[in-house]
């Protein structure tokens, strides 16, 4: 089977859209199938292209058997609304040009969490005559509403406009929940058009490691127990929350609070932990992808964390089968779905979004119960190794691609 894939992030770049994307299309690829992501040049969160691209209206290259092929963009960083769906825009119609030149395909795939994407693959499956497969890995546009990132009421409309549409015109649709299954199906979507193929992890890429390493050792020796936040450090997320825990517990220099990742908040977080003189939170920036494992080993616990939002509750964040993969407890500030994932596992442990008091309580209380500590990773790593690998996900999502070709598509077309 050929698969043309949309996508406006992928490797180098290493956030959860962009890994998700790229662990699904090279199993494909190694499966034997013939496989075409159209990208842009890697530049996220900071708006920089990366050393060894240009920003150039086509060029070509080959990760991992995927034949890739990356578009000019209007570039910005991961702030300012304007110029981000100016980003978005400009990717749409650019994807949307390269894909008519791709070569053969038999279906087009495209994947949020900003629909512009998904525009492009809509209007490229109907000018080629092929099925087109939407990916929601975010509700979007309710998800930059929920952080405050656009109020504008005629704005709002006109995004839900767009959203509602590819919801009706798609011939399939996989989303990472049963939350977004359930919400997309209130607009009227027949749920035998919806696949639920949730996040994974890859085990070999995340497997349990001695916690003694050199980024370990790196920390201080007066360092006894790290709490780790590894991640996007974007408006959604929520990581103020672990400024104020350090400042509750900077009488206790033996914790130390890791910050590992960068995006849209990080800058404004370094300044209020300087501000309040938090010797013990430490950022450590992006990192790339082969290193977070070793990160992630050094830890004592791992943190989750997204704001307070009656939508967050619908959400999976990736970042949660990795830490269980490497038998690191997990301490989530996240209700809903996540949360009951987390509860079912024997992973971790929940607390309120937003509460850093019971986030302190926690902390302490785990740190206190070793034994119970290594329980929950345990218990953790073998949830996940039953139910959330990788191949397994792939395949599946893999079998719902060749029922969609194999389909003639139908959605939106006039009769």
């Amino acid at each position: 089977m050929k698969v043309l894939f949309l996508t406006h992030y992928f490797p180098p770049e290493g956030n959860a859209p962009a890994v998700r994307t790229h662990e699904n299309c090279r199993r494909w690829a190694k499966w034997g199938h013939e496989v075409t992501v159209i990208t842009g040049v890697p530049n996220v969160p900071s708006g920089v292209v990366y050393e060894g691209y240009r920003n150039r209206w086509r060029q070509q290259e080959s990760i991992d058997g995927i034949r890739v092929v990356r578009v000019w963009t209007y570039i910005a960083a991961n702030r300012g609304f304007l110029r981000r769906i100016l980003n978005y825009l400009s990717f749409m119609f650019t994807s949307l040009w390269a894909g008519l030149f791709s070569g053969k395909a038999d279906v087009i795939v495209a994947t949020s969490p900003q629909f512009f994407c998904g525009v492009g693959g809509y209007l490229l499956s109907r000018l080629r005559r092929l099925p087109f497969v939407l990916e929601v890995r975010d509700l979007w546009p309710e998800s930059i509403v929920a952080v405050g990132a656009v109020r504008n009421r005629a704005v709002i409309r006109i995004l839900e406009y767009v959203e509602k549409f590819l919801y009706r015109h798609s011939d399939r649709i996989v989303v990472v929940t049963d939350s977004f299954k359930e919400i997309i199906c209130g607009h009227g979507v027949d749920p035998a058009r919806i696949a639920v193929f949730k996040n994974g992890v890859d085990l070999d890429h995340f497997p349990m490691l001695e916690k003694e390493n050199e980024f370990r050792k790196q920390l201080g020796e007066d360092v006894t127990f790290v709490v780790s936040y590894i991640g996007t450090v974007g408006m959604a997320h929520g990581v103020g929350i672990l400024l104020e825990a350090a400042d509750k517990l900077r009488d206790r220099p033996e914790i130390l609070f890791l910050i590992v990742g960068d995006g849209a908040e990080r800058e404004e977080l370094e300044r209020r932990a300087s501000a309040m003189s938090l010797s013990n939170v430490r950022f450590v920036g992006r990192v790339p992808r082969d290193r977070v494992p070793e990160r992630i080993a050094a830890s004592d616990l791992c943190l989750v964390l997204l704001r307070p939002s009656a939508l967050f509750r619908t959400v999976l964040p990736s970042k949660m089968f990795e830490f269980m993969a490497m038998a690191r407890p997990v301490v989530m500030a996240v209700e809903g779905e996540a949360a009951e994932l987390l509860e079912r596992s024997g992973g971790g442990r929940v607390v309120e979004p937003g509460n850093a008091d019971r986030l302190v309580e926690t902390i302490l209380e785990l740190m206190a119960d070793p034994a119970r500590c290594d329980q929950m990773g345990r218990s953790g790593r073998e949830f996940v190794s039953a139910n959330f690998r990788r191949d397994d996900l792939s395949r599946a999502y893999l079998d719902f691609l060749e029922e969609a070709a194999g389909d003639r598509p139908t959605a939106g077309r006039p009769e």
